[in-house]
């Protein structure tokens, strides 16, 4: 999840913790990725709720989607690079341009739905990170913007998100939820887990990916009331479950990474 990940990565990357083997950054990439896969199947499996077909070419599409979004954001964050190189503007504007073309990059996979598979989520990220490599003081600054202006909107999309549950069905369908939630938790980190066979990454340091790669929160604040708005038969307990899986995994991981992160991972 964006919403927890994201910070606490960026402030082990500050502080100099596993950066040598680019742990902070493979988790960051990891998770971005993931919503990709996530939103994709969202995406097919709601048609087929709503009395549609599953089509296999849904799931071909991923690979596509992730190779267009990363060579679109890419080369737009190059562009910018020497756009800012040559015009020296206020970060506040530079701030201005980046989420006007990252909204853009969004609307721009809306556009391209059903003739080519398109990440837009991933766009935008390639553009942080062409513009990181090749303007590192100017993405320095704007990553500071930008946490100041994530603590407002952090707050509003998670209070409309809780605005939308309805109690009482949570806490009927609370047991077997939690019980559904932890069972894909430990999914999830054994695919974690075996992911990282093979690869220089110690035993320390996997655990601690484990750990980092709980949180679900962000996605699932956008996207869980949606089949409810679809009006949906299964829109409550689908809602109620994103709810319950941000409750439980966000503070877990975010905890679990605070009191990890020195024991298993080295100082660089």
């Amino acid at each position: 999840s964006p919403a927890v990940i994201v910070p606490k990565m960026l402030n082990l990357m500050e502080k100099g913790y596993g950066v040598k083997k680019s742990i902070p950054q493979l988790i960051l990439a990891g998770a971005s990725v993931d919503d990709v896969f996530v939103i994709v199947l969202f995406t097919a499996f709601t048609g087929l709720a709503q009395g549609g077909t599953f089509s296999p070419a849904s799931i071909l599409s991923i690979p596509v989607s992730i190779g267009t979004g990363i060579a679109a954001g890419g080369l737009a964050g190059i562009l910018l690079a020497l756009f800012f190189q040559k015009v020296h503007i206020r970060d506040s504007a530079k701030v201005v341009i980046l989420l006007s073309i990252s909204f853009l990059m969004i609307e721009l996979e809306n556009r391209l739905k059903g003739y080519v598979p398109f990440s837009g989520l991933l766009a935008v990220m390639s553009i942080g990170i062409a513009l990181q490599k090749k303007r590192y003081e100017a993405a320095a600054r704007l990553s500071v913007k930008y946490s100041k202006l994530w603590v407002a909107a952090e707050v509003l999309l998670f209070v409309l998100v809780g605005a939308t549950v309805d109690i009482s069905y949570a806490l009927k369908a609370g047991a077997a939820a939690v019980i559904l939630i932890f069972g894909v938790l430990i999914f999830r980190m054994a695919g974690v887990f075996f992911c990282l066979l093979g690869t220089d990454i110690n035993r320390k340091e996997r655990l601690f990916c484990m750990i980092a790669y709980m949180p679900k929160a962000t996605v699932q604040a956008a996207i869980g009331g949606v089949p409810l708005a679809m009006g949906l038969g299964c829109g409550k307990i689908v809602l109620t479950v994103a709810v319950l899986a941000i409750l439980i995994t966000a503070p877990l991981g975010a905890f679990g990474v605070e009191q990890t992160y020195k024991r298993l991972l080295k100082s660089d």
